[in-house]
């Protein structure tokens, strides 16, 4: 046949094709799993990288593995284990500016990033259910900074929100890596389900913003 590869070549850049799109498993987790634990440390401290998107991701990658049971496991393992140190940090960082008269930069990034009426329902939520709120607000987009701030307002104690935190997110990292199981398991190819689980984390992180503009108009009426 015309343009067929001669002898066993074809195989040959097959193979060297399947090594660029889908390198080794031990490569993938060398790079994959502390790249993970950093980005979302980063996420963490710097609420800007969508970290969900990143457990979606990873989870959607685990689940093409040889074992994907364990693959999920660590991947589960890793995602909240850093959101639970990049939490701590910038609880630490935010306690700081509480205390200090002049504050911090870090408070004041926590500050611009809840909006009033957003922090005043975090408090009154706060004062009512206590540090079983944190579970929700990290459940909820944009829901943890607010909530967060809220608590530094209230000077718990670092112990008091890690007790709170810790169970945030695990339910958190459980909660989006569903979304990457449920996109990976749709697909074939892994990209393919990375793209969908991603799609869907952004839309989903997106839906509230957009809901409360949406809204906006009619309750000024």
């Amino acid at each position: 046949m015309t343009g067929a590869l001669p002898g066993g070549l074809d195989t040959v850049v097959h193979t060297v094709s399947e090594a660029v799109v889908r390198p080794p498993e031990s490569t993938q987790q060398a790079l994959g799993y502390p790249s993970l634990f950093l980005l979302v440390v980063l996420g963490s401290l710097v609420p800007v990288v969508p970290t969900g998107a990143l457990v979606s991701g990873a989870a959607v990658v685990a689940l093409h593995q040889s074992v994907p049971a364990l693959a999920l496991l660590a991947v589960f393992g890793v995602a909240s284990l850093a959101a639970f140190l990049g939490d701590l940090g910038l609880y630490w960082l935010g306690r700081r500016g509480v205390g200090s008269r002049n504050g911090s930069r870090w408070l004041t990034a926590l500050r611009e990033r809840a909006a009033p009426e957003r922090l005043a329902q975090a408090d009154a939520r706060l004062r009512t259910h206590g540090v079983t709120v944190l579970v929700i607000s990290r459940l909820i987009p944009a829901g943890r900074i607010p909530v967060m701030l809220a608590c530094l307002l209230a000077r718990m104690r670092m112990r008091e929100f890690a007790r709170g935190d810790v169970l945030a997110c695990l339910a958190w990292a459980a909660a989006y890596q569903l979304v990457g199981v449920a996109g990976g398991s749709l697909f074939p190819q892994p990209w393919e389900g990375i793209a969908a689980a991603v799609a869907l984390t952004l839309l989903l992180s997106a839906a509230p913003a957009v809901w409360r503009r949406f809204r906006g108009p009619r309750t000024s009426e």
